[in-house]
């Protein structure tokens, strides 16, 4: 039980009124918080979980990043790569434009020199005339490689005298041809030989046949009108006549075996070579 206090009743002299009760101090006191203990129970297992997902959601978005950054460096150098290889395409086109353009080019050089080399044929053949003999050369305003009644063969023109008789001696027949801007022929392959030969034909006698530019220089060597020594020697077999120092085709003979060393002054048909005026470069 609460204990009962009674007050008694004071009364002051000198009519003071009387003495106002002195409050007791009042104490403060602060709010304390206890200390709560780490919860080890379910509740704290959810908020350990919380920290791992809150981690792993970092961890996510770290990765999520560097794949968008992944994404964009290869889409960058894809195009990038992409730029470079069609300038490479570009470039290679223009490589083999040149190539061909360069091939074209060289090939047009070449036609060009062989044209030029063959225009300077033409005027060296020209320039051997004193007088050139258009007519000869150009029959009806077209021109033609050999003079008319001339055999063409290996850009070479022949003109085998066939006319009747008198004949005429080796330096008789080499003036002719020289007076025609010719000479006496020179064979130099057994292909020109056979030319040759077939287009000789016997007439006379056994004896008579074409001269060439065929002569004995010192009694032994037998030397071409070029300058050339023999390196053929497609001598007949036996003597034919008297030896002489000139040489002589005859007709009908053996092909390797049918020039005869005859006497320079017997007369005789005879052959002349000249360059053609036109030949294909």
């Amino acid at each position: 039980m609460e204990e009962e206090i009674s007050y008694s009743t004071v009364v002051f002299s000198n009519g003071a009124p009387p003495p106002k009760e002195k409050k007791e101090d009042t104490a403060v006191y602060s709010k304390v918080k206890p200390k709560v203990p780490v919860a080890t129970g379910p509740a704290g297992g959810e908020a350990a979980a919380h920290t791992h997902f809150c981690v792993l959601a970092v961890c996510l978005g770290i990765v999520c990043v560097l794949l968008v950054a992944s994404v964009s460096a290869i889409t960058y150098t894809s195009v990038v790569l992409n730029k470079q290889q069609a300038k490479l395409i570009n470039l290679t086109a223009a490589n083999q434009q040149l190539i061909t353009e360069r091939s074209t080019l060289e090939r047009e050089t070449e036609e060009l020199s062989r044209v030029t080399d063959s225009l300077n044929r033409t005027l060296r053949v020209i320039m051997n005339f004193n007088t050139f003999p258009v007519n000869e050369y150009c029959p009806q305003k077209k021109c033609q490689p050999c003079q008319t009644g001339w055999i063409l063969f290996q850009e070479q023109c022949y003109l085998f005298y066939n006319e009747k008789a008198p004949w005429m001696t080796w330096e008789e027949s080499r003036k002719y041809c020289q007076n025609t801007a010719a000479d006496l022929v020179v064979i130099e392959t057994l292909q020109e030989q056979e030319f040759i030969s077939n287009h000789t034909e016997f007439y006379y006698d056994h004896f008579h046949g074409y001269w060439l530019g065929l002569y004995e220089s010192d009694g032994k060597n037998w030397n071409w009108i070029d300058g050339r020594n023999d390196t053929l020697g497609f001598w007949a077999k036996g003597m034919l006549g008297n030896h002489g120092r000139c040489g002589l085709m005859i007709p009908d003979r053996n092909l390797k075996a049918n020039w005869d060393p005859a006497d320079c002054v017997m007369a005789n048909k005879f052959i002349c070579e000249s360059e053609g005026l036109i030949w294909s470069p």
